[in-house]
């Protein structure tokens, strides 16, 4: 019997293992049942080489997992530089269009080539609504559509250099009407040719993009650039004076025969153009009060010259330089006078608080009256004062001075029971002497200095208390209610029919206003203020004389009309002036704009905070220009 191997004495029971390069196979699977080959054999090959027979399933797999084969991303097999040449590719592009629209914003726009054909329903409108879409700039003043060099829609107004100016008032409207239909139409041609819908926002929302400026506009070649035979391109005054960069021109033309609505926006006008920065100009040419520098000293100098009149728009409210009327002041007014929706007292408290401010810059800049009217009116106010001071020591308390407006004519009140008619003077003196009373009264609603003043001299102070009357109606101070009234000021006064036969006597009352049968009985009338100086009293057509010449039609008024309007003038500055300088307290209705003229001469905190302006035509506040 062969012998055997004994494994039982080995410490560790150890397993061979063959190394996985053995290769246990039947030899018959190398020659698939033919035998062995020989070198020499024509039948040699290289299969066993290849092919291996399946692995036993119980032992390791004798060659390395096969590969999956790599995914290729852009054609080769490095992804991450393809990103990254990707990325540089667009880096350049982005930064040169950066270039090109830095190079566009600082040197203008280029020539644009020639519009494009409009379809004929697009054209009736534009022919119906007065837009102008074309290469050349038109002949008239009008918004224009033009479309610059990438296919953008924008819009311009063109105003031929060497146009009169300032244009009339209606040609200014008709141009902010077309504004809007023009910003609108810009915005639709814009939104179609990105294929985008666009919701209309409204003319006071358009976007600044939208619009070019008169000079930017220029240098693109959307408009004519004015040569030197123009006269619009100089850039320098006699004096070195340079063009203002921003500019509020106010046009003092307007149908409205009163001074008061006029002043009103003006002062706010004078206001937003400080708070925007805008140099301010004043535009007399038409005005139907004559020269603004026979009412009131010249406007502060700007410092800057006034600019070229074709690059003066009425619209839109950005334009570099504006020019504002009447006409248009819901352009330049607009946010200022928008309705609170829904209602809210705040709201409109803080409206009304803005335009205050605004009025109140004006009127400190532009209020100054002409030399001799206020000397006058220095004057006037110092002797008002001496009279209800004490005449024997300053110790003892002086006396309150109470401001009484009243203004009839054709401005009637808002309290419905006298909507028709006037409030009675026994109202305004009524209230006057309420106010005198309760102010020396010893009640929780007079001043805590006054507590301690002892009785005889609050007595005696009210004794010395005054009332100073003014008002459009001259029959008004020759009436039993305002007996023991002091007249605001005589420098110059309206004369009644009454007073007509000593016009020749005394001078300071003015004459020949109409007809020598025709006086200021009953106030203030547009129409007698348009025929001042007419031959006769039917020279104006209408009743409130809308045919009479205002200045702006082919018949301008005469210097004697114009001598007579501003006279007119001059005494309502002077009345308010007065009142606004030598009262305590104003007693006025807010229907009347000399009377929210007159709160804004007093000043907010005490006007308004004091309560010392006082009206009695219903229980209205301040409101600024609401009319």
């Amino acid at each position: 019997m062969p012998p055997t191997l004994d494994l039982s004495r080995a410490s560790h029971a150890k397993v061979v293992i063959s190394p996985p390069r053995i290769n246990l196979r039947r030899a018959a699977s190398y020659n698939h049942d033919r035998g062995l080959l020989s070198s020499t054999s024509s039948r040699f090959n290289f299969n066993h080489l290849v092919f291996s027979p399946p692995p036993s399933p119980g032992l390791p797999s004798l060659s390395p997992p096969a590969k999956k084969p790599t995914r290729r991303f852009f054609g080769t097999r490095r992804p991450l530089r393809a990103v990254r040449y990707a990325i540089r590719l667009l880096s350049v592009v982005a930064v040169f269009f950066a270039a090109l629209e830095v190079l566009t914003w600082l040197f203008g726009e280029p020539v644009p080539p020639a519009s494009t054909e409009l379809p004929d329903s697009v054209k009736e409108m534009e022919l119906k609504t007065g837009m102008v879409s074309q290469n050349e700039a038109p002949d008239f003043p009008t918004p224009i559509v033009v479309t610059d060099h990438r296919g953008r829609t924008k819009w311009t107004v063109s105003i031929p250099p060497g146009s009169a100016f300032p244009l009339p008032a209606d040609q200014y409207s008709e141009i902010c009407v077309q504004c809007r239909q023009v910003a609108e139409r810009a915005r639709e041609l814009q939104s179609h040719a990105h294929g985008l819908h666009q919701v209309s926002l409204g003319f006071g929302s358009d976007s600044t993009d939208e619009f070019i400026d008169v000079q930017e506009a220029e240098r693109a070649g959307f408009l004519p650039s004015p040569g030197l035979d123009g006269g619009s391109t100089l850039k320098k005054g006699a004096e070195g004076e340079v063009v203002c960069k921003k500019s509020l021109t106010y046009v003092l033309e307007s149908d409205d025969a009163g001074l008061g609505k006029t002043l009103m926006m003006l002062w706010i006008a004078y206001g937003l153009a400080e708070e925007e920065g805008r140099a301010f100009f004043v535009d007399d040419t038409r005005w139907g009060y004559g020269k603004f520098s026979a009412i009131f000293q010249p406007p502060p100098p700007p410092g800057c010259m006034a600019p070229p009149s074709h690059e003066v728009l009425p619209c839109p409210r950005h334009a570099r330089h504006l020019v504002a009327s009447a006409a248009t002041m819901d352009v330049l007014f607009g946010s200022l006078t928008e309705n609170p929706d829904p209602p809210s007292e705040t709201r409109g408290q803080t409206l009304r608080k803005a335009q205050f401010s605004l009025a109140r810059r004006g009127y400190e800049a532009l209020a100054r009256l002409n030399d001799d009217d206020a000397a006058y009116v220095d004057d006037r106010v110092r002797q008002l004062v001496a009279v209800r001071a004490a005449p024997e020591t300053q110790d003892q308390r002086k006396g309150l001075a109470v401001g009484v407006h009243i203004r009839r004519g054709d401005q009637h009140p808002l309290a419905s029971q006298y909507r028709h008619s006037y409030m009675p003077l026994n109202l305004f003196i009524d209230t006057a002497y309420e106010i005198i009373d309760s102010y020396f009264n010893h009640t929780a609603n007079g001043p805590l200095s006054l507590r301690t003043t002892s009785d005889e001299d609050a007595a005696a102070a009210r004794e010395r208390s005054i009332v100073v009357v003014a008002s459009d109606d001259p029959v008004v101070y020759e009436s039993s209610e305002l007996s023991g009234t002091r007249r605001a000021q005589e420098r110059i006064k309206l004369a009644s029919k009454e007073n007509l036969e000593q016009a020749t006597r005394d001078k300071s009352i003015m004459r020949k206003f109409v007809d020598e049968s025709f006086g200021w009985e009953g106030g203030f009338f547009a129409a007698m203020f348009w025929n001042l100086g007419v031959a006769s009293p039917h020279a104006g057509d209408g009743a409130d004389g809308s045919s009479a010449s205002t200045g702006s039609g082919d018949h301008p008024p005469s210097a004697e009309t114009l001598r007579l309007r501003s006279l007119v003038g001059r005494a309502y500055m002077m009345d308010l002036a007065v009142l606004a300088g030598a009262s305590d307290a104003i007693v006025c209705t807010v229907s009347a704009v000399g009377c929210r003229l007159l709160a804004v001469m007093m000043g907010w905190e005490g006007a308004i905070e004091a309560g010392n302006w006082v009206n009695i035509d219903g229980g209205y506040g301040w409101m600024g220009l609401e009319w």
